[in-house]
């Protein structure tokens, strides 16, 4: 595990600096080292049952290798049988359009992961335990959306550990060891710290392309029709585009009437955090709730881009792990399970098939595990246009 080295005075700086930039919202009120399977969702809430989307089955991810997912960028890992599909959200939240999401979610009774920014997180902790509440997976996706092909190595680390220890406080529990990066945008060096971290970095197959259209419309049609040539996949929503939130009741029972086959991500393990980022979300989570005190959240502004603060960090060494493995194809049980668990080379036990049924046609820090990537993002860098620092 590594371990973060910081002076008293650099901390109390970068306290006080993170008091001053807390950030606000506009309002509202895998796997791959093993994994075993995970009982399925219980109906709950639902109102209609055998009538909705649902759960086709729960995946319980073994993160402790480090794996990737996502065949946009990452090769080695096949998740999903055809017609099986992912849901996940970036970026939040924002109550405004998380709140409606939930709802649509519920609506047919299946789940989602959500990538949680660390800073909007501690903006509304009380929106990070409702999703949790619901029952869907929380991820995170940094601390401040930054993009770290344009950060040094420490700078990364800050922001990775500073998300998971910020949406960890958010929650008042333990997280899923997800994580995606901002603009898919990997770094060989922070693939390597991720493994070593145990998280499993999660990629995409499908994107909505929420973010660069207020049309509800335009985001239901490119979803199913990115479908139609995948035949399944991830796909990538974000939770603070209204587009979204538009779209996504209708989107879900289009993708019910079609056959899809939602599979809700769980993780064998959580996600553990470090002592000394824990203590900088504790006082961030305390200046925000000192904040909410004397300005509701309704009258507070979103704002993005607080930097992390500057810990000076030992790297871990390098563990004995090594590069993920790259099974061959898929792996999962048969089509009747609605739980499953996918076990790689040298788990243990033998690895069930695929279904194959488809219902649809710094200086200071030592070098890191060189990780290959197979491919780079086929998008650029969008969210510069959106998220102002």
């Amino acid at each position: 595990m590594p371990s973060a080295l910081a002076s008293p005075r650099s901390t109390m700086a970068w306290s006080s600096l993170l008091g001053a930039a807390v950030l606000g919202l506009v309002a509202f009120g895998a796997a791959t080292s093993s994994a075993s399977a995970a009982p399925p969702p219980r109906g709950g809430g639902c109102q209609n049952p055998g009538q909705s989307l649902g759960v086709s089955r729960v995946l319980e991810v073994d993160t402790a290798a480090g794996p990737h997912f996502g065949h946009q960028q990452y090769k080695d890992i096949d998740l999903l049988a055809p017609g099986e599909i992912v849901l996940t959200f970036d970026d939040g939240p924002l109550r405004p359009h998380t709140q409606p999401i939930l709802e649509a979610l519920d609506a047919q009774c299946t789940k989602a992961t959500f990538f949680m920014v660390g800073s909007q997180a501690l903006a509304d902790p009380d929106m990070v335990r409702r999703v949790i509440a619901r029952g869907h997976t929380v991820g995170t996706h940094t601390w401040s959306h930054a993009n770290l092909r344009k950060s040094t190595p420490l700078k990364s680390r800050q922001e990775i550990e500073l998300g998971f220890s910020a949406v960890t406080a958010a929650a008042g529990t333990p997280i899923a060891p997800f994580f995606r990066f901002p603009y898919l945008a990997d770094t060989k060096s922070m693939l390597g710290y991720t493994q070593t971290r145990g998280m499993g970095v999660f990629s995409i197959e499908v994107d909505s392309q929420d973010w660069k259209t207020k049309n509800a419309a335009a985001v239901h049609r490119d979803v199913l029709s990115q479908l139609a040539e995948t035949g399944k996949g991830i796909i990538l929503f974000h939770d603070i585009q209204p587009a979204t939130a538009q779209a996504l009741p209708g989107l879900l029972e289009a993708l019910r009437a079609k056959g899809y086959k939602v599979v809700h991500l769980k993780p064998k393990t959580m996600a553990t955090t470090l002592p000394e980022f824990d203590a900088l979300a504790r006082d961030t989570k305390s200046r925000n709730q000192a904040l909410a005190s004397a300005q509701p959240l309704s009258k507070r502004t979103m704002t993005w881009g607080s930097a992390a603060p500057t810990v000076m960090a030992r790297a871990p060494a390098a563990g004995a792990n090594g590069v993920v493995g790259a099974p061959a194809g898929s792996a999962f049980a048969q089509p009747s399970r609605t739980s499953d668990a996918y076990h790689p080379p040298g788990a243990g036990g033998s690895v069930p098939p695929a279904p194959a049924q488809s219902p649809v046609g710094d200086p200071s820090l030592q070098p890191y595990p060189r990780v290959a990537r197979q491919k780079p993002p086929a998008t650029a860098d969008w969210r510069d246009t959106i998220f102002s620092r």
